[in-house]
């Protein structure tokens, strides 16, 4: 019967060779955790493999103690070279390089459209792992050993509550351990303190290097290639103190006359001369100091040499040290060593052969890929980690692998020529549509590299930002945003008569009605000045104008003509008037 419990479904989990999820658009998303795309551990062999057992003796779980003891010699030798200066100084410089800050002070980049999946993230990295100091450490000791095993905690409903790094010397990855599932990997640990010896796939984390099949299923230190360099850089380096101390000293050659001695009796005489002139250190066995009283002078490689003649006489003659011409040796030993650890001379105090920041720039470029090389499996171990504790808290969803993580690239030169790169198409892009030579189609083609649902894809993004931009300017002008706004009805009749029917329909108190001719009105109560007018009138000026207007009809009587006009009673004094 199946495990349904929690950790035998992680088990399951972890067991296929890659975890697919499908999300509402139905993409489809793959995390290859185990590399299985880039190895295929089960048709590649490796160089330990092949000393303990025949080509054609079927692939077993168990490893033998003859290929522990081949690793365990070959970490000896990475934890001898870690003494040595140019080496500890080109480890630090990988793990320094891989775990940069961007400019928000952030090691680790996290990126997710759920925000609940980001803030579940941030606190396991940030809360929990604590990436921004143990970054350094596992990365530099991933570069180191080309292996670093780190154990998790893993609680249900929880997460991962703490993380444990297991040594290099006593861990072993075990694949196809099990026959009824060849993707199957199992972790053992010799003298586990917690007593568990094996460890499920998820239960620890496989940061390595994958760069030589021939290391399989292990990981290639970085400084794996200076290996045998260092080894014969340190015999060159010996060799040159050994003569430096033995042979570079300037000797000194004693001419002793020895006149009519006889022959028999020379050595002696040598003899009695030599323990004159030179006396040996007494050590004493107490304090192991020098004693004083005696003479200090390395003297035992001075020569002492009888002589005898008429011109002959004692003499010392100084003889010239060996000059050690071999310093070129080392420093070619010293170029293939910078050469297999991919980091610019400058960066380790070398700087005679840069002769120009161009050089440098593009040494900077190279060592920038190499880094990205050592952040890429990083990541991937990260993301592993951060898929199994949204595992462990319940998103067992397409969400599960909806996120992305990324640290900072070292080489601001490499940004720069990337950005640069971007410069010089859009202004080609200019060029060619300012000039009418060819159409944007073909821009996008052959500058842009984007097919025809990348192009389509792109025209409606532009017509996005236009109204975005109408929008900004909308606001900053006129304070109104058109996108709040509503779109102007069609009928206006309709609209106002919807508008007295809303007003109808709306209880509560009713509209006031005009105010003219009351004191609410702004000019008060007699807004035209009607009274002003009026008052002004009086009687007096009403009774001439009736008077004038009567005085006109006894005129009209004498103008009523009933004879001739010629007739002299019709005509009028002027006293009459």
């Amino acid at each position: 019967m199946a495990d349904t419990s929690f950790f035998g479904r992680l088990t399951k989990l972890f067991r296929t060779k890659a975890i697919v999820t499908i999300d509402s658009q139905g993409k489809r998303k793959v995390f290859d955790g185990d590399e299985r795309q880039q190895t295929n551990l089960s048709s590649l062999r490796d160089r330990y493999t092949k000393i303990q057992k025949s080509f054609f003796e079927q692939a077993g779980g168990a490893q033998s103690m003859a290929y522990q003891q081949v690793r365990r010699e070959v970490f000896r030798d990475y934890d001898a070279m870690d003494n040595d200066p140019i080496l500890a100084s080109a480890l630090d410089i990988y793990a320094d390089e891989s775990t940069l800050k961007n400019e928000f002070g952030d090691t680790l980049m996290i990126h997710s459209d759920n925000e609940k999946v980001k803030d579940i993230l941030d606190n396991l990295f940030y809360d929990i792992l604590n990436v921004e100091f143990n970054l350094w450490p596992w990365v530099r000791n991933m570069c180191k050993y080309g292996d670093f095993f780190l154990g998790l905690e893993v609680a249900d409903g929880k997460g991962i509550v703490n993380v444990t790094p297991h040594s290099v010397y006593n861990t072993e990855r075990l694949e196809r351990t099990d026959p009824t599932n060849p993707n199957s990997v199992k972790f053992k640990i010799t003298e586990d303190p917690n007593g568990k010896e094996e460890y499920e796939n998820f239960e620890i984390a496989h940061f390595r290097l994958l760069a030589d099949t021939n290391w399989l299923p292990y990981g290639k230190s970085m400084i794996e290639n200076g290996r045998r360099l260092w080894k014969q850089l340190s015999l060159m380096e010996d060799a040159m103190l050994i003569h430096r101390i033995m042979r570079a000293p300037e000797k000194r050659v004693f001419k002793i006359d020895i006149g009519n001695i006889p022959p028999t009796e020379v050595d002696n005489y040598m003899q009695r001369i030599i323990n004159k002139m030179k006396k040996v250190p007494f050590v004493d066995k107490n304090t192991g100091d020098y004693n004083l009283k005696y003479n200090m002078q390395n003297l035992t490689e001075d020569f002492y040499l009888p002589v005898r003649g008429g011109d002959s006489g004692t003499s010392i003659d100084n003889l010239q040290g060996l000059e050690y011409a071999t310093i070129d040796d080392i420093d070619y030993l010293k170029n293939k060593m910078f050469a297999a650890l991919k980091i610019p001379r400058a960066y380790l105090g070398y700087e005679e052969n840069v002769n120009g920041k161009a050089t440098l720039a593009a040494e900077d470029v190279r060592f920038a890929r190499t880094i990205e090389r050592i952040q890429r499996t990083a990541v991937s171990e990260l993301s592993k980690i951060a898929i199994v504790h949204l595992y462990a808290q319940g998103i067992q969803d397409s969400e599960m692998t909806n996120f992305s993580l990324s640290l900072v690239n070292p080489s601001t030169i490499y940004e720069q020529e990337k950005v640069n790169l971007w410069s010089e198409k859009v202004r080609l892009a200019q060029d060619i549509q300012g000039l009418n030579m060819l159409s944007k189609d073909w821009v996008y083609d052959n500058i842009f590299k984007l097919s025809g649902g990348e192009q389509d894809v792109q025209r409606v993004k532009m017509l996005e930002d236009l109204k975005d931009r109408f929008r900004f300017r909308s606001i900053e002008d006129e304070g109104n945003d058109p996108a709040l706004e509503d779109e102007e009805p069609d009928d206006i009749e309709e609209s106002i008569e919807k508008i007295k029917q809303e007003i109808k329909n709306k209880g509560g108190r009713p509209r006031e009605g005009g105010t003219y001719g009351k004191d609410k009105h702004p000019l008060g109560r007699d807004p035209l000045g009607d009274k002003e007018r009026t008052s002004k009138r009086t009687r007096t000026s009403e009774e001439k104008a009736l008077k004038y207007i009567n005085g006109i009809a006894p005129k009209r009587k004498y103008l009523h003509e009933d004879t001739d006009m010629l007739n002299e009673d019709n005509i009028l004094s002027d006293t009459e008037n």
